[in-house]
């Protein structure tokens, strides 16, 4: 067993009051955004960045929109104070952009630290010194006078030389309390005021004060309670600008961000992708896109994520690991079946729906934005579903399936999977399709049928000549082929033209001597294929369909209307059960010249049967002659 005794807490929380930040339930704007990744991130690394990778590294966080960026510690190294003097010497720094640089509250330091920064055209001078009871006891061995002492001897040369400068700097102050969290709140605020007095701040000239969660050693909510108490207490709170800095060793730094905001932080300090010492820095790539994910812009430009990443990983030798928040090469990606189906509808949803937000389950971003719209979001393993591999055919290669074509080939797919035992490219998804449905030398087989009284009609894919068609077959009682049709109304708000041809011709036909016609589904809704049929003779219309339960009112009065305006008798077979999310209506039936149904269906699978006497079609043609009293001299509006 691990023994807990030895460790105790080593954070101070607040009095009972001091969370008011839980009434808000999302950050309403940006902070200012501070990049440390050029001090805080390159200290870390096992090789810490070149001159060269800093330069580029700079631009790129220029690029993305960060308007402060910490340099550096010039005065620790010569590698850094050559980077902040390239800068300078070279006018790389942009008009809207300030450099921040770090020194202790040391004399030599911050005078070498002016040095370096001379004839910036803005600059933050950012001066610490440890404050935590930690520090005071184990490393300084001074009480708080003493830590107050240094920060205020600190402050008072900063200001010396800021007004002593001559090369015509902007500068701005920035002070942090080391390891605020682990320090006493009323000494926070105490240090923090008195180094305030001594640089004269005011309104109008702020300091920054950086309260820094340095070792994370408490819940987001604690830390949170310490910036409200903090920001509650300190006098003259108009002559500061409040900023956090949080780390990782709990591995809660975003959390701690974005509550610490809502307590009333106004800016945040962090690297891209939370490189730093230990378990890292805050990571501002997922705050910023968290906020954007609420629809608040974060002032952030990260719509080529990718690039970012290739950059970071190259200057820094560190990897972005493959799950990683919206930049990680898995993190849009979906394997699970659900997922995937779930996925697979939301596009459908918002392609369907045109809502103007983004409404796709499991997606909490849309992956164009931060430019991995060609990444692979669903990948085909054995977890895979339907609504995977419908997915893939639909996004990659333009093939919009019909829902009830989804079973069928995610089992084809699935049975791949399980066969190579590995993943599936896209590639590979879709030569199964095309082996499966297309790439077909034989005709197509009937597996099975029921065979009643006179005949069986039903529509499958069909391939001719290399194109597919939605074709409809009538058998006889004998099992032979009395009639084929080809769909040449194709349904495209389900996008069927992308994946089907049309058929180019009406087809009628006889059993036992009667004259009939055959539509598909969405024929229905055009009269002038069954004006067509019924002035060649036809006077039974046979309908096979798939009309899902939301629009069972439209196909029944379309299938009366057809039968009343035809004269003839109307037979619908319509699709019941679900496939998917889908329920079909059922509600089959069989419709006379007079628009009365004389057999009908609920939703379940039965069998309807009707007596259908031909002989009062002439009756009814006689006492409403409709055939007779066409215009067709005036139906071509051409003319």
């Amino acid at each position: 067993m691990m023994d807990a005794t030895k460790y105790a807490p080593g954070y101070y929380p607040v009095p009972a009051g001091y969370d008011s930040w839980v009434k808000k339930d999302h950050i309403e704007k940006a902070p200012a955004w501070c990049s440390v990744d050029l001090r805080d991130g390159n200290q870390a690394l096992i090789v810490p960045m070149s001159l060269e990778e800093k330069l580029e590294f700079f631009q790129m966080l220029v690029k993305i929109g960060f308007k402060e960026i910490e340099v550096g510690f010039p005065a620790a190294s010569d590698t850094e104070y050559e980077f902040l003097r390239t800068l300078i010497e070279k006018n790389m720094i942009p008009e809207d952009v300030t450099v921040q640089v770090l020194t202790q509250c040391r004399d030599h330091i911050i005078r070498k630290t002016f040095e370096a920064v001379k004839g910036a055209p803005r600059a933050v001078i950012h001066f610490y010194n440890s404050t935590s009871t930690l520090q005071r006891k184990v490393v300084f061995k001074k009480d708080m006078q003493g830590i107050i002492d240094i920060a205020v001897a600190g402050a008072k040369l900063v200001r010396e030389l800021t007004e002593a400068d001559q090369s015509g700097t902007n500068f701005r102050y920035e002070y942090s309390p080391e390891s605020f969290s682990g320090t006493e709140m009323d000494f926070a605020v105490d240090i923090c005021h008195q180094v305030m007095e001594t640089l004269g701040a005011t309104k109008e000239n702020p300091v920054i004060l950086n309260l820094p969660n340095t070792v994370e050693m408490c819940t987001p909510n604690t830390y949170a309670d310490q910036i409200e108490y903090f920001i509650r207490h300190l006098p003259n709170r108009d002559a500061a600008i409040i900023s956090v800095h949080p780390h990782n060793d709990r591995g809660t730094g975003v959390a701690c961000a974005e509550l610490s905001m809502l307590a009333g932080a106004d800016r945040v300090e962090g690297t891209l992708f939370g490189n730093g010492e230990r378990t890292g820095n805050l990571d501002i790539v997922t705050v910023a896109l968290n906020m954007f994910t609420q629809g608040v812009d974060p002032m952030l430009d990260f719509s080529h994520i990718d690039h970012v990443r290739e950059i970071y990983e190259r200057c820094t030798k560190m990897h972005v690991p493959e799950r990683w928040p919206y930049a990680g090469k898995l993190a849009f990606t979906a394997f699970s079946g659900s997922h995937q189906d779930a996925i697979n509808k939301g596009h459908e949803y918002m392609r369907e729906s045109k809502t103007p937000y983004w409404e796709i389950p499991y997606l909490p971003i849309d992956p164009a934005d931060v430019g991995r719209e060609y990444e692979p979001i669903i990948r085909i393993n054995s977890q895979s579903g339907k609504g995977g591999a419908a997915f893939i055919m639909d996004h990659n290669y333009g093939y919009h399936m019909p829902k009830a074509m989804h079973p069928e080939f995610g089992a084809v797919v699935q049975a791949e999977c399980d066969r190579t035992g590995r993943e599936l490219t896209a590639n590979e998804v879709y030569e199964l399709f095309h082996r499966e449905f297309l790439n077909i030398s034989e005709p197509y087989a009937l597996s099975r049928a029921k065979f009643y009284e006179e005949a069986i009609a039903g529509s499958a894919a069909n391939v001719k000549n290399g194109k597919i068609y939605n074709t409809a077959y009538v058998f006889d009682r004998d099992g032979n082929t009395v009639a084929e049709y080809d769909k040449t109304h194709l349904f495209t708000p389900m996008g069927e033209h992308e994946f089907f041809e049309k058929g180019s011709r009406a087809v009628r036909f006889e059993l036992d001597g009667k004259k009939c016609g055959l539509l598909i589904c969405y024929d229905i809704r055009f009269p002038e294929l069954t004006r067509t049929m019924t002035v060649h003779g036809v006077d039974f219309l046979f309908v096979v369909s798939q009309w899902p339960t939301a629009r069972v009112t439209h196909l029944e009065a379309l299938v009366t209307a057809r039968a009343i305006e035809n004269q003839t008798f109307a037979i619908c077979c319509n699709s019941c059960g679900t496939a998917g999310d889908t329920v079909f209506a059922g509600h089959s039936r069989i419709i006379d010249p007079w628009g009365e149904t004389i057999a009908s269906a609920e939703s379940e699978e039965t069998i309807i049967t009707a007596d259908c006497d031909e002989s009062i079609l002439d009756g009814i043609r006689r006492t409403i002659n409709v055939f007779a009293d066409r215009r067709e001299d005036i139906y071509d509006i051409k003319k």
